[in-house]
Order: structure tokens, then sequence, then C-alpha cells
């Protein structure tokens, strides 16, 4: 199954934008499929580090589902649609991971599930919450705090062993892209959702914006309240750097002509 890539304009990326129920529509299909499926997500710190990072850029472009989570990029994606009321409906496309995760319930056939990051309190509070989500399923978790080769490799003879269909992956941007990138080929197969610091969300450890916050844009505000030196570069420093790595490729584009 192949979807369609759309063009962000400006920030020069491609997403596969969805709904939630046409998400979820789509992982029904993954999860009767049984093969290895990649769903990631855009906002404006994957951007960069596409732009940045051949390795990054590789991994997204392979990716069977590119979502769009950032409002940036979901606003200037909405500039490019055609049609009465597209613009108005382009909301409904934005998709964190906290947006789609509690319709997990409504995929067919979706039975065992497993949950790799956060520490072991975050992760364990998670692997609950979501066995309240989806009760049918088989959740299982494993903390992902201090992650190096060691524990990669326990991971990856965990999930041959437990065999989930879906897997949610929190170990952070970039870190969790790598870790896809280099051990999908020794991973059984299963749709792995890269879902960054979603998981201490579904916890309950870290506190989710308001909706009427997120719908307009300003979660990047709530975030830096509550996390001031995590958020801080990512929203004073990053934009600068990405525009810096837009105007490059422009001028290397038009070196080429």
């Amino acid at each position: 199954m192949t979807l369609h890539r759309q063009h962000v304009p400006v920030l020069e990326v491609d997403a596969t934008p969805l709904t939630v129920v046409e998400l979820t529509d789509v992982l029904d299909r993954f999860i009767a499929e049984g093969s290895t499926r990649t769903v990631v997500g855009h906002n404006l710190h994957s951007v960069t580090l596409l732009h940045s990072d051949p390795i990054f850029r590789s991994f997204y472009e392979q990716s069977d589902v590119v979502l769009i989570d950032g409002a940036p990029v979901l606003w200037l994606w909405a500039k490019s649609l055609e049609g009465d009321g597209a613009k108005d409906r382009a909301m409904d496309y934005r998709l964190g991971s906290t947006d789609w995760i509690p319709a997990l319930a409504h995929v067919e056939g979706l039975e065992r599930i497993a949950i790799i990051g956060a520490g072991s309190v975050a992760n364990a509070q998670a692997v609950a919450r979501l066995k309240d989500v989806v009760p049918h399923a088989q959740v299982d978790g494993m903390p992902g705090e201090g992650w190096d080769e060691e524990l990669e490799e326990k991971a990856i003879a965990w999930l041959e062993g437990i065999r989930p269909q879906l897997v949610l992956l929190g170990l952070g941007m970039p870190l969790q892209e790598q870790v896809l990138h280099r051990s999908l080929p020794s991973l059984p197969p299963a749709v792995y959702c890269t879902v960054g610091g979603a998981i201490e969300q579904i916890a309950g450890i870290q506190k989710l914006a308001p909706r009427w916050i997120g719908r307009l844009g300003l979660e990047w505000a709530w975030r830096l309240l509550l996390h001031p030196k995590r958020v801080a570069y990512r929203v004073f420093g990053e934009p600068w750097v990405l525009l810096g790595l837009l105007i490059r490729r422009r001028r290397r584009l038009r070196g080429k002509r």
C-alpha cells in the first residue's frame, strides 16, 4: 500500500496528511498485512533534522506514513490546498501522537502492542493507561532510559520474543529514528511508530496543552512554560538554524540550473 505524498511549500518536505479516522483505516490494513511499516511525524524539529542529517532524511523518505504534527508545518501545507472549506478542515490533519493513540481501540485485529521508552515509572503507567484504551489487546512495556547499544540489543530480543503488531517507540528525536534506521532489518514485522515524549503524556506525567491552545498553534508556549530549559533552544534558536538550511538549499538548487 502506497500513500500519496504531498509537498509542504517553503519547508521543502513531503508528508502524508491523514485525519484520525484515515490513519485508523491505514493501520487496519497494515495490521492485516503483517509486514514491517513505519509511522513518523513532521514538526519544525524534524524538518530541521531532515535538511541537516542525510540518515534522518533517508529514514523519513522511506517511511510509510509521515503525519503532520507541528502547527507551522500544517499552516504551510494548508496554503497549498484547493477547494471550498479545505483550509478550514486543515486542523483535522494535525496529528500528534496523543491525538491518534486513543483511537487504537478502533484498529481491527490489533491484539499485541509494545511501548518502548521513558523511565520505568512512566512506561509502566503508560502501559496501564493503554490497556484501558485498548482492553482487548496485550500491552507490554520496556523503559528506554539510559539507551545504549546493550539496551538496544535487549530491546530487539524482547520484541522478537513478544512479536507485537504495533510498537510505540518514544526515545526522543532523533534517537528513535536512528534506532529504527539501523535496527529495522533485525526487528520482527510490526508497525513501528515514533512517538517522542508521548509516553510520558499518556502516563499523565507530562501535562498536555489544552485543546484550544493546540488549535491556535501555541503548544510551543505551553511547553516553554513547563520545561523552559528543554524547549528554549527549539523555540528561539532552531528556527534560525532551519532558515539558514533552507536558504543554503535554495542557493544550491539555483546553482545547479
